[in-house]
């Protein structure tokens, strides 16, 4: 009996130990292969070490983790890794080990294995690779600090390789050794983040027998070290590493990493990941939903991360070093991603983090002026749009991560971040909206401002912040900016350009009016007023669509259902939409069917630092934020039987499924919304919640929307009829006239609102003007240009259809494109030489030719190396008028516009012809 008992102790204790063993069910080689950008490496949860092995140094596409799971070479280890993202950065302090090849090493010797993926594993904080050369290799961690242990399989002479060019372009390397078995330095580089100091300090376990130092301009780059093994001998590598300085990184390596006990080390991060996965406790499910749910939240754990030291220290936004005061200092975010779900479940479940991350946002506001939109290392790098830093607050103080002083200690950040001039901000403002002259993406940043604005105004509301710039009636109207692209009749957001709507503008093309997107997968985004966008027909007809898109080539968009894109954050709310709960509930089950698995491809789109799973998490759940500005969240399908979530140290939430409860008497809502809050819900919910409303459109119409200017054309000849026109919006899904609305327009934008002109009829203009219109709110405006000349041209090479700068007389007809060629005023030439012939109409003297080009080497676009003009009266016989050559590098980034200029001399100065070679 005795021995019975014992038996069923250790049972239960074995069954007990199962169910909380979570990092059983985590695969870091999810997302590895397909697009999904991550890395198998070893890492803790919001760890700034991330020990990863790099397969690609070249930051290609779908490199952009530094491996994927296509290839078959290890060039490096390295301690720095993003996880998901579609920019290339990181991969700092790389080793690799070989044996010796009989001679001495150089700075270039290649230290690149072949490997088998039937010989890697990998589990959180833990990964290990058999080398082709039969080299053992593990890889764990602590916070700060890296772990390698590689084990040889025969004696002889190797090589340890620590490069510091590897990677990212490396602007300056050092490289010391402090003891025999001690070395540190810095490495300073230059990728997405543009200036990235990162200092460091290893130990080896065993005294090197040689060493070699290689250098140049840039200080060290590589450092060989030397040793003579036994077989089955392990050769240990700790690393510790900083923003700060080499004394920072020593007190990482020093405090997190004392010893040499590798497995204590390993063991310890396995603990640390079951500590965090336990925060969502999920019973039921198929062994392939806890797969994907656990490798989902794990991913979800990543990113942001610690950047300050054991003591507190870091490098700020303005290149100082500043200390940590009773919080970690945490960097990158990606916040266009994240706001939407990430951050809202990071806010649920781990308050206390959460809150470090607003101490963060309010100690980069100190030190930089602006609140993070893309922070990498202590640099911004201003990828992406809208200010979604102030999205993430209102959702933390929403969720009670931030009390009402700590909301208001960050309200300065706030009112700066609404009163920016970046990326088109102040034309927001002034206009009311964005057009395309105003900005490229003009559409996708008018509606995330607006969702930014509508985060500020409830802030502004909770605060009661009133100013003549900033308070809540004048964010309120802000928050209204994208009923000015909103077509009532088709549902659709249409680009205005020159005062108008694009006509005729066709929802499936990719262009550089929308982000990363089209028309459709941002039909939806007006996450704060849902209803006035959203209805069922319209969602079934987006999942149904042609799933081929038109227009330019987009990476991002994948995980396509019709023209929803999963691959890509716009959609990520858009069918939890549905009224219909079926509905709904037919297209969750689906997207997480389809485009979630347990395998290297098994993400439809990049990972992007936690947001494609937070989705997947969420939806588990049976929950999603579609508007992140609140606390409540919509019912979908839930894959589990109930799941337990820790919102704080003491509470959590019970979300079960309740299939007796029938939502007989929920009302005809976007419906089964509901707060997250200390108890039990069951599933489908009884309760409903009622989002708040902002005040209804048809209040904000006559001062909110500007008219559209419309007119047959931009370019006249003699005379050209313009009229102004407001267009149908619903009332209450009837499409009519907005009745009693009165329309001002002027050709002077300087004059009183009180001195424009009252509009009643159609006019016509009849020179070169700017015209401006308005309900005292908003404002369109149009340029209007009587055309210049009766120039015509014939055009010898084709035109990418991407870049068409307005169609075949663009190039004469007297607009010129912006520095910012993304607003489509350029016509672009692709992997040929460029050929045209000008017809002037008459026999001219000229002086010079300009000729307007742009590069911006970013983007592969690039000036020509020269360019040469020809002269002739009668299109046949040319004449030279002289070559301008290109004396600007094509290594220059910024993007650039400029007019080559020839000077025609007096003899050739007559011609009816230009011909234009570049």
């Amino acid at each position: 009996m005795k021995n019975l008992i014992q038996l069923l102790i250790i049972l239960l204790i074995s069954k007990a130990s199962a169910q909380n063993n979570y990092t059983q069910f985590v695969n870091p080689f999810v997302g590895t292969g397909g697009h999904g950008h991550t890395f198998p490496g070893a890492t803790l949860p919001f760890a700034m070490v991330q020990l990863s092995p790099d397969t690609r140094v070249d930051g290609s596409w779908d490199g952009c983790s530094g491996y994927h799971y296509s290839d078959s070479v290890i060039h490096a280890f390295s301690h720095t890794h993003l996880s998901g993202t579609g920019c290339s950065d990181y991969g700092d302090v790389g080793f690799m080990v070989q044996y010796a090849n009989g001679k001495q090493p150089d700075l270039n010797q290649n230290f690149s294995e072949k490997f088998n993926h039937k010989n890697e594993k990998a589990s959180p904080g833990f990964y290990s690779v058999k080398l082709n050369s039969g080299i053992q290799v593990e890889l764990t961690s602590s916070l700060r600090t890296g772990w390698q242990k590689y084990t040889f399989p025969k004696a002889g002479k190797v090589w340890l390789s620590l490069d510091l060019r590897h990677r990212d372009k490396l602007l300056k390397g050092k490289i010391y050794q402090v003891n025999a078995t001690t070395f540190n330095g810095f490495r300073r580089s230059e990728a997405w983040a543009k200036d990235q100091l990162l200092y460091y300090q290893f130990e080896v376990n065993t005294t090197p027998s040689n060493s070699f130092v290689f250098k140049d301009e840039r200080g060290e780059l590589r450092l060989i070290l030397e040793f003579q093994v036994k077989k089955g001998a392990q050769l240990l590598v700790k690393t510790g590493i900083s923003s700060a300085d080499e004394a920072g990184a020593a007190s990482n390596l020093k405090q997190e990493s004392p010893n040499w006990d590798f497995n204590k080390m390993k063991a310890n991060a396995n603990a640390e990941w079951n500590k965090e996965l336990s925060r969502i406790k999920a019973f039921g499910g198929t062994e392939k939903v806890k797969k994907n749910f656990y490798t989902a939240l794990y991913h979800c754990m990543i990113h942001p991360n610690v950047m300050n030291d054991v003591d507190g220290r870091y490098r700020g936004r303005d290149g100082k070093i500043h200390k940590a005061e009773g919080f970690n200092y945490y960097t990158v975010f990606s916040l266009w991603d994240t706001y939407r779900a990430q951050h809202p479940l990071l806010n649920v479940i781990d308050k206390k983090r959460s809150h470090d991350f607003m101490m963060t946002f309010k100690a980069q506001f100190q030190q930089s002026g602006r609140l993070p939109m893309w922070e990498l290392w202590g640099n911004e790098t201003d990828c992406m749009i809208g200010f979604h830093s102030v999205s993430v607050i209102c959702n933390a103080y929403m969720n009670g991560v931030i009390n009402k002083a700590e909301l208001d200690s960050l309200w300065p950040a706030v009112e700066a971040e609404v009163l920016s001039n970046r990326h088109g901000l102040d034309r927001l403002r002034m206009n009311g909206f964005l057009s395309v002259e105003d900005e490229s993406e003009s559409v996708s940043k008018t509606l995330e401002y607006s969702f930014n604005m509508h985060c500020a105004y409830i802030i502004s509301r909770i605060l009661n912040k009133r100013s003549s710039k900033v308070n809540p009636a004048i964010l309120e109207r802000y928050a209204y900016a994208w009923i000015n692209l909103y077509d009532f009749e088709s549902g659709m957001m249409v680009p205005r350009e020159n005062g108008n709507k694009i006509k005729d503008y066709d929802p499936r093309q990719v262009n550089n009016h929308f982000t990363e997107a089209n028309a459709w997968q941002y039909a939806f985004a007006v996450q704060h007023d849902l209803y006035r966008v959203t209805d069922d027909a319209k969602l079934t007809s987006l999942f149904n669509s042609d799933p081929r898109t038109t227009g330019r080539e987009q990476a991002d968009i994948t995980g396509l259902i019709g023209q929803y894109a999963h691959g890509n954050e716009p959609s990520h709310h858009v069918a939890y939409l549905y009224k219909n709960r079926d509905s709904a509930q037919k297209y969750i089950s689906k997207i997480c069917a389809d485009f979630y698995h347990p395998t290297p491809d098994g993400l439809s789109g990049n990972e992007d630092c936690g947001q494609m799973s937070a989705w997947y998490v969420f939806s588990a759940m049976g929950l999603y934020p579609i508007n992140p500005s609140t606390n409540y969240y919509k019912e979908g399908f839930m894959l589990f039987d109930s799941v337990q979530i820790q919102t704080g140290e003491s509470k959590s939430v019970w979300i079960r499924k309740n299939n007796q409860i029938q939502p007989s008497d929920i009302l005809e809502t976007m419906g089964y919304v509901y707060k997250l809050d200390t108890g039990i819900i069951n599933l489908p919910l009884k309760k409903v919640y009622h989002e708040p409303q902002l005040v209804g459109i048809e209040n904000q119409i006559n001062s909110g929307y500007a008219p559209l200017i419309v007119a047959e054309k931009q370019i006249f000849e003699d005379s050209l009829l313009v009229e102004l026109v407001l267009p149908k919006i619903k009332f209450k899904n009837e499409v009519k006239e907005i009745p009693g609305v009165f329309m001002k327009y002027s050709f002077d934008r300087n004059l009183p609102f009180s001195e424009w002109k009252e509009y009643h009829n159609s006019f016509v203009i009849k020179k070169s003007t700017p015209l401006f219109a308005s309900m005292n709110g908003s404002v369109s405006s149009a340029y209007f240009m009587k055309k210049p000349n009766n120039f015509s041209v014939s055009l010898m090479s084709k035109y990418n259809k991407q870049y068409t700068g307005g169609g075949p007389l663009a190039l004469v007809d007297g607009l010129k494109g912006d520095a910012d060629w993304r607003k489509g005023r350029w016509q672009g030439y692709q992997s040929q030489d460029f050929e045209a012939v000008v017809d002037m109409k008459k026999e001219s003297v000229i002086d010079s030719v300009k000729i307007g080009f742009l590069q911006d080497t970013r983007s592969w676009i690039l000036f020509p190396k020269w360019v040469e003009v020809f002269g002739s009266s009668d299109s046949v016989n040319y004449t030279s008028l002289g070559i301008v050559n290109c004396e600007i590098a094509d290594t220059m980034m910024n993007s650039t516009r400029m007019e080559f200029i020839l000077k025609v001399k007096a003899d050739k100065a007559s011609c009816k012809y230009l011909k234009v070679r570049a």
